[in-house]
């Protein structure tokens, strides 16, 4: 009895370390596996580890000067020295600076009226006008929070303004867009475009390599049908399905968070449906480069991940490195959140959203470009 436990433990282990070794064959083979069970975590932590900044600095910034003066020019040199500003814009009037914040293009626009500097010496406490875009709360929340110290220390080399021990000059400040701060403007918007890239790009990722592994490519390469009119075929139900998808969550939005709808909805739906095209294009080509459905699944997590985290969407995407929004801007839910959030939130129209649209549509069609290559060779 003992002989014959022992030969059955000794062929257990022997056919559990088989089993090992043919594990490791086969994670050694599936490449796209053993690369997401890598590449994931790493991902992760040099995101959140470099890229990640619920404190964002050198934010870009609007200047319009109603007088040119050292009074003004010192303000603007305080302002700068708090490191949450960055002028890139000094504008003529104030239709440009609506322009600027409308399209996104500045986050704060800051005005130094006519007479600041007069009103100055004659201690009357003029004000300091700055309109932030109070879209993203969390973005531009700690910089306003620091203009307080600005009123102490922007004129302490301007000995001609007399001393008071009330400030020379009042900020005044203005949240344009969202001036309670709520954060459901900020999320539910957010939210439109995350779940559209989500299942969008999940539901056309298995489209191919459905197909092959049910048999019934073997069809589709018999019939008369070029790549392209497969892709499109293939994409076509799945845009009314996410234009449905964007509809409720809309509704939902505005029903139950008191979402606003300030610009133009057909503008919306058009943006939308170039974006949920966007998506489908990227999951199509996903499809064609995995070799079975769990691949697909895994490259589009793969794209998922820095979409959820570059994007504006969970952190302010001025608070991240240059090196973080260029990758950033490479990706298709960055513009549509700022798209989304400008028509509802601030009534922006295409000529303000029209970069945005159009890195969209570029993005689109190098997906599609991608997509007809690769499954031409497959067809070859």
């Amino acid at each position: 009895m003992k002989a014959l436990a022992s030969f059955a433990t000794g062929g257990l282990w022997q056919r559990a370390g088989a089993m090992l070794v043919k594990e490791f064959l086969q994670l050694r083979r599936d490449r796209i596996t053993f690369a997401t069970m890598i590449m994931i975590p790493l991902i992760q932590l040099v995101l959140f580890g470099y890229a990640i900044n619920t404190n964002p600095r050198d934010m870009p910034t609007a200047v319009l000067l109603q007088e040119s003066s050292d009074v003004g020019r010192s303000i603007l040199k305080a302002i700068e020295n708090t490191r949450y500003f960055k002028v890139t814009h000094l504008v003529r009037d104030e239709a440009e600076l609506d322009r600027l914040l409308a399209s996104g293009r500045v986050l704060f626009a800051i005005e130094v009226p006519a007479g600041f500097e007069r009103a100055l010496r004659r201690g009357d406490r003029p004000a300091l006008l700055i309109a932030a875009d109070a879209t993203d709360p969390v973005a531009t929340g700690s910089a306003l929070g620091a203009l307080r110290e600005l009123v102490q220390t922007a004129l302490q080399h301007e000995h001609a303004i007399p001393d008071s021990p009330v400030a020379a000059f009042e900020v005044r400040q203005h949240a344009r867009y969202n001036p309670a701060g709520a954060s459901q403007l900020n999320i539910v918007p957010g939210l439109l475009g995350t779940i559209l890239t989500l299942t969008m790009l999940i539901f056309t990722a298995l489209s191919v390599t459905r197909e092959i592994e049910r048999g019934t490519m073997e069809h589709l390469l018999a019939m008369p049908i070029s790549p392209l009119e497969i892709m499109l075929g293939k994409i076509a139900p799945y845009i009314l399905v996410g234009f449905l998808q964007a509809t409720l969550i809309l509704v939902a939005g505005v029903t139950l968070f008191a979402v606003p709808v300030v610009g133009d909805l057909s503008l919306l739906a058009a943006l939308t449906t170039l974006f949920i095209a966007t998506n489908l294009s990227f999951g199509y080509t996903f499809s064609t480069l995995a070799q079975n459905q769990l691949q697909a699944v895994q490259m589009s997590m793969m794209f998922f991940l820095p979409n959820m985290l570059l994007s504006g969407f969970l952190y302010p995407f001025a608070g991240m490195p240059v090196w973080a929004q260029w990758i950033g801007e490479c990706l298709p839910l960055t513009h549509f959140i700022r798209i989304v959030r400008a028509i509802l939130l601030k009534g922006s129209n295409l000529a303000d959203l029209h970069y945005d649209a159009l890195v969209l549509a570029l993005l689109m069609l190098v997906a599609m470009a991608i997509a007809v290559t690769r499954f031409r060779r497959t067809l070859d």
